[in-house]
């Protein structure tokens, strides 16, 4: 008996990986779009999926990343200047995306654009400091996708929205967590509605990745920017060499960081051109064997770990005092 479990066990392992291995075809007629393409995920993403045959328009912030992009690709892959944060900026892309892609709509939509803004402890900060992120992460995500769903619907394609293992543990203070947990939430409400339209819509949460956006010298200058603003109070709260001391908790963190962004990019790679794609993609080894899986931990014990990687405060109790 014991035999035959485990053979059928091992069938259905067989038929799951053959499955995830489908592969739709005529890519070479497709049409993406990519925001986020100066740097990081966004920029191999679209030098990736330009070789593959895709007719690959990404979007960059800068010009200089614009003509940088362009110098590493094919005359097939098109730039285009984008803010997602400027209304008029994603609707003139939107028609000009839907000029280029002409009747065969857009087969994928990658809403990569972010940052990573202000990470600081939840007193330090003013409502301005959880705008940017929100702004980018959230708001530009949602108006992107809006703006090109109709060119997605007419090709029955693919969204893929990248969010964060921040989407499922806030990590930091700062706009950058709940920016992502409501990108999860469009995400999975997105999902639902266009089931109907044939369009299927995925997640990618990635674990700590080595990109611009995680920098970690532009991410204490802006604590130290914040750090000079602050109240007597909350200095002794802290005390002194609070950030110092962030720092070297940090360093013993670094073998979780992935430095190889090309498993982000398989990621969506599979959920652009699989017959079956998931609905969601964990990203990182620290993704996979740390962050998701404490993410379905009970909440003392996510409290337990993270706090172990806070430092200690020098006076909290220290209220009231100048």
């Amino acid at each position: 008996m014991l035999f035959w479990v485990l053979a059928l066990l091992i069938l259905c392992g067989f038929l799951w990986h053959y499955k995830g291995q489908l592969k739709i075809t005529d890519i070479t007629d497709k049409y993406i779009f990519i925001t986020g393409c100066d740097t990081g995920f966004g920029n191999l993403a679209a030098r990736t999926f330009d070789k593959k045959g895709f007719h690959v328009i990404a979007a960059c912030l800068t010009e200089s990343g614009s003509t940088a992009l362009k110098e590493e690709t094919s005359e097939r892959l098109h730039t285009v200047l984008l803010d997602v944060t400027d209304p008029e900026s994603v609707k003139r892309t939107a028609q000009w995306v839907k000029n280029q892609a002409g009747e065969k709509g857009l087969w994928g939509l990658i809403n990569n654009a972010g940052v990573l803004g202000v990470l600081a402890p939840t007193d330090w900060l003013t409502v301005e400091d959880y705008r940017e992120p929100i702004e980018v992460n959230l708001f530009g995500l949602i108006s992107v996708t809006l703006n090109m769903l109709p060119l997605v619907k007419k090709a029955r394609g693919r969204v893929i929205n990248v969010s964060s293992i921040g989407g499922r543990l806030a990590f930091s203070g700062g706009g950058y967590a709940p920016s992502k947990y409501a990108v999860e939430a469009f995400n999975d409400s997105l999902r639902r509605d266009m089931k109907a339209f044939d369009v299927h819509v995925a997640c990618i949460e990635p674990g700590l990745f080595k990109t611009d956006l995680s920098d970690p010298v532009k991410t204490t200058e802006r604590k130290l920017t914040i750090w000079k603003h602050l109240s007597p109070d909350i200095k002794q709260q802290y005390g002194e060499g609070y950030i110092e001391k962030s720092l070297d908790k940090l360093k013993g963190t670094t073998s979780l960081v992935n430095t190889d962004l090309s498993l982000v990019v398989e990621c969506m790679d599979h959920a652009l051109t699989s017959l079956f794609p998931k609905t969601h993609y964990a990203a990182g080894k620290d993704a996979k064997i740390f962050w998701i899986p404490l993410s379905h931990m009970p909440a003392v014990l996510q409290d337990f770990l993270l706090l172990k990687q806070k430092v200690e405060l020098a006076n909290p109790k220290a209220v009231g005092l100048s």
